[in-house]
Formats: C-alpha cells, sequence, structure tokens
C-alpha cells in the first residue's frame, strides 16, 4: 500500500508540475528598468515610463514580491520589471522574478536598461553604451584617503590583496564574492552592429553641457552608441580622482580587456542573481544584454569642484542630460527587443552573434 500511494502521490506531482509549466506564459524578453518618477504613465518618465507607453507594457501584472509591479504585452512576448534603486533591491527583484511559476524565461533575454553617470574621456550625456563586462566597484578593501600611503594612487585595495592594484589579479568569482562578470562577447557585438548608426538627439543643454569639457575630446563629442563597460557601486561617487579610480579598477578587473565608460548601481546586483538563476536552468545567462545612457558626467569640468556638481545634480531626476538618457534607452534598447521578437523563429533557438564564435 505504501508503495502504491508513493507511485500514486509522484504521479499526481508530476501532473501537477506539467500543468503548471503548461500554464506559464512565455516570454522572450525581459526589459529591466530600475526606477519610475510617479506612475508608469502620464507624468515625468523615468527610466520605465517610455516602454510602458510606446512598446507597449499595457497590462498590469501584480509583482508582490518585488518593487513594483510587472508590465506586459501579451502579443509580443515581452515584459517589463522596475527592480528598484540599488544593488540589493535589483538583486532581489530578479530574484523574485526568476522563480515566479506565473513565467517562463528560460528562453528570454534580458535587457537592462538604465540611465548612467560617463567619464569624459570616453564620451557625453545622451550617448548609449553597451557593456561587455560589468565591474563591482563595492567589493574591496578601503583606506580613508586621509590617511593612504602616500606612494598609492586610492586607498581602494582589491579583495585578497593587501596594496592597489596588487599582481596577480585575484579570481573574479571567489569566497569574497562576484567582482567581475562577462557578457556574452558576440550578443553584445551583435546588439550593438544593430543599433550602432542610430542619431541620437542633441539639444542646446547638451551642447552646453560639453562646451564647459575643454581637455576632453570624447567629451565634447555629441552623443553616440558605443560599446564600454559598466562599474557597479552602490555608492554614488563623483570626481576626477573617482573617475580615475574607476578607469583603473576596470581596466585591474578585465586584465586590460576592458575600458570603464558609465557608472550605475544596479548592474553587479542584477547580474549576480542572474548568474545564480541560471545556475538552476531559470534563466540563459548568455542572453544578457546591458545597456547604460548616459544622463551626467561623472567628475566636474574644469572650474567647478566636485562638491559643486554633487550639489547640483544630487536630486532625483535632476541630472543635465536626464531626458535625452531616458530618451537613448529605449529608442536604442527598442531596436533590439523588437528585432528578438520578430525574428524568434531563429533566436528563440539560437542568440544572434552565437555563429560568428
Amino acid at each position: 500500500m505504501r508503495l502504491t500511494f508513493s507511485a500514486v502521490l509522484l504521479a499526481a506531482t508530476m501532473m501537477a508540475g506539467a500543468a503548471g509549466a503548461a500554464d506559464r506564459i512565455p516570454i522572450k524578453v525581459v526589459v529591466v528598468t530600475t526606477f519610475e518618477l510617479g506612475h508608469d504613465t502620464g507624468d515625468k518618465a523615468g527610466e520605465f515610463q517610455e516602454w510602458v507607453e510606446k512598446l507597449p507594457l499595457a497590462d498590469i501584472v501584480p509583482f508582490p514580491a518585488g518593487y513594483r509591479d510587472l508590465r506586459l504585452n501579451r502579443a509580443m512576448g515581452v515584459l517589463g520589471i522596475v527592480t528598484g534603486e540599488g544593488p540589493t533591491r535589483a538583486a532581489a527583484s530578479i530574484e523574485a522574478l526568476g522563480n515566479d511559476p506565473r513565467f517562463d524565461l528560460s528562453h528570454a533575454y534580458f535587457l537592462l536598461a538604465g540611465i548612467a553617470g560617463v567619464d569624459p574621456n570616453v564620451a557625453s550625456p545622451g550617448s548609449a553604451v553597451w557593456a561587455k563586462h560589468v565591474v563591482d566597484g563595492d567589493l574591496a578593501h578601503e583606506i580613508d584617503a586621509r590617511e593612504i600611503p602616500s606612494d598609492w594612487k586610492t586607498g581602494y585595495v582589491p579583495l585578497q590583496r593587501t596594496r592597489p592594484y596588487e599582481q596577480p589579479v585575484p579570481q573574479p568569482q571567489s569566497i569574497s564574492g562576484s567582482s567581475v562578470f562577462t557578457l556574452d562577447a558576440g550578443l553584445v557585438d551583435w546588439a550593438y552592429g544593430l543599433t550602432r548608426d542610430i542619431v541620437l538627439p542633441d539639444t542646446p543643454v547638451l551642447q552646453a553641457i560639453r562646451t564647459r569639457y575643454t581637455g576632453f575630446p570624447a567629451g565634447q563629442k555629441p552623443a553616440v552608441v558605443m560599446i564600454g563597460d559598466t562599474l557597479s557601486a552602490g555608492t554614488f561617487w563623483v570626481g576626477a580622482r573617482m573617475n580615475a579610480w574607476a578607469e583603473d579598477w576596470v581596466g585591474y578587473w578585465t586584465k586590460g580587456t576592458g575600458r570603464f565608460a558609465t557608472t550605475a548601481e544596479e548592474d553587479a546586483g542584477f547580474m549576480q542573481s542572474m548568474t545564480f538563476l541560471a545556475q538552476v536552468h531559470k534563466v540563459d545567462l548568455n542572453r544578457v544584454l546591458v545597456l547604460r545612457t548616459a544622463s551626467n558626467f561623472d567628475m566636474p569640468p574644469p572650474g567647478q569642484t566636485p562638491a559643486e556638481l554633487l550639489a547640483a545634480e544630487a536630486k532625483e531626476g535632476s541630472y543635465t542630460g536626464f531626458v535625452p538618457a531616458v530618451d537613448a534607452a529605449y529608442a536604442v534598447g527598442s531596436v533590439v527587443v523588437r528585432n528578438l521578437v520578430d525574428h524568434w523563429s531563429v533566436y528563440g533557438k539560437t542568440r544572434p552573434g552565437a555563429s560568428a564564435r
């Protein structure tokens, strides 16, 4: 009797699991944003609103396990999420989404599309940057800058090391955490190739910002679509010395293969959750894209102090290039999303760029 009961219970469990899987909504693309200023529609737009209104993402899906309700375009198979700002909220929200039984995300592409600070040595506000590496800027030892040895460039020291940029570079994943995440290069190259010729708006405000950055040729050029790496840190840092640290930090952890371009908060938390979800086959880590659009420079122009820049731009939504950056995230990101959906018969099975690699 015990054997018979066990067999019946096992069969019932398998049937229930099969029924649950059949009822799940298949998702082709997940659009990941980090904040919205007010409502999803009808007011000043944050990162999410243009996706909701223009793609569109018309259906509201309650999401009590996360930061904010989800949005869905069932016909396209596109799901939108606002994770909340910061690495912890991003990680928790993505983990909750990945374990939500209502959705089948096993073949979905994930596009993180958010605004960022930008290095004036690389680009200017309004630019859109596809990342091949996400480097964690929080995992480190730190000595206050007023107490560091005179021959050190920075007070930040890699975990498992005793001085800045000590060789050899530690393993990117260790007991201390994950210091660098590398995205699928073929997919990133494909997304960039698809969007590289998009002409981004150039406004009088952006032009006025750029003219102040004398001595930074890249920072004085109009906005472009490009490839560059993102540094993820929960601390909102600003200044020329911190920018120099970010350039060195990204170069160190990528062993010279990456180049710092944008600074944001959530990317490392997002990538860590995606890594864990991929380990249980709920997502495909090779189908992840990170697009950051520049809303502001991460350091002041000549003649302005970091404190003065921080005071001018620290308020939510007051970044000098905020609106162009929000517009660029949708203008560039939506091209990729629509292309994936329109060619799902191919990209559902084989990710773009895979054959080239």
